[in-house]
């Protein structure tokens, strides 16, 4: 049986600039969203050797360098490519732009930890961490 899953708005397009990384906490999960032009693409925002934050790493192509001791993730695939020998993945999320905005699929039950912003904030800061 498939687990139930939902769209949560993420970020704004314009807040994650071509080719870098932003972190966003959504549902308790840090989740790094990265903007590779053609596409969003999200993972966790740790890597698996130290936890170093993916989202400060370097874009290259379709990967990402941890910006801690270098491992280099595949971030369509959460696949460690380097070092080669790593048999580690990084988990991975669904993401699209929409309408100016990031979705990210969560399971229902970390969606429903999303709060609502307060009236006064944009519908989305208290997503971003900049």
């Amino acid at each position: 049986m498939s687990e139930a899953r939902t769209w949560v708005r993420a970020v704004r397009c314009e807040d994650v600039p071509l080719r870098e990384g932003r972190s966003v906490n959504l549902g308790g999960r840090e989740i790094a969203i990265f903007n590779l032009g053609d596409v969003f693409l999200a993972v966790a925002n740790q890597c698996p050797h130290r936890s170093g934050p993916l989202a400060d790493g370097i874009v290259s192509g379709r990967m990402v360098v941890c910006p801690l001791h270098a491992w280099k993730v595949d971030l369509e695939t959460g696949q460690v490519v380097r070092p080669a020998d790593t048999l580690t993945c990084v988990e991975r999320f669904r993401a699209r732009a929409e309408e100016g905005s990031v979705l990210v699929e969560l399971p229902v039950e970390s969606s429903a930890k999303v709060s609502s912003p307060r009236p006064e904030q944009s519908q989305l800061a208290p997503f971003l961490h900049l």
